[in-house]
């Protein structure tokens, strides 16, 4: 498996994939996932294995050394192979080198597999916010300090 850039090439296949790992009204439309990866503060990893995209990672820049995991997708068949950990390595590596203090995520409530995942690589839950999603899940925001 290699973590390479995002490609312009590679949009469509990841917005499939967000289609796919996340419900509507949870996944991202067109605009907001192009908006987030083409933001000019914005940085995105894409996971390859046998010459096809398995996974994904956008992280937003923020004020005050702060990152922001905007989303993280593996597809359904390469969940729990590594994929996921080594995005979030590379995404966490580079925050590291950049002087990043701070890196946080959102994830839904009931998602404890997501939960169990990112508690396992040292996110710890701070704050939930009641009806973060537009189907009224509330959501965990859940921070990692580097």
């Amino acid at each position: 498996m290699k973590i390479l850039p995002f490609k312009s090439s590679d949009f469509e296949t990841l917005y499939k994939i967000d289609q796919e790992c996340f419900p509507p009204g949870i996944s991202y439309s067109r605009d907001e996932l192009t908006r987030f990866i083409r933001h000019r503060l914005a940085k995105t990893w894409v996971a390859h294995s046998e010459n096809k995209i398995v996974g994904f990672l956008v992280l937003g820049r923020e004020p005050q050394k702060v990152g922001h995991i905007v989303t993280i997708d593996v597809v359904e068949g390469r969940r729990g192979t590594g994929v996921g950990k080594a995005l979030m390595k590379t995404a966490e590596d580079w925050a590291h080198r950049e002087g990043l203090g701070i890196l946080y995520l959102e994830t839904a409530e009931n998602n404890r597999a997501a939960q169990n995942f990112y508690t396992a690589h040292g996110y710890a839950k701070v704050e939930e916010i009641p009806n973060y999603y537009p189907n009224q899940t509330a959501a965990w925001v859940m921070v990692k300090w580097l």
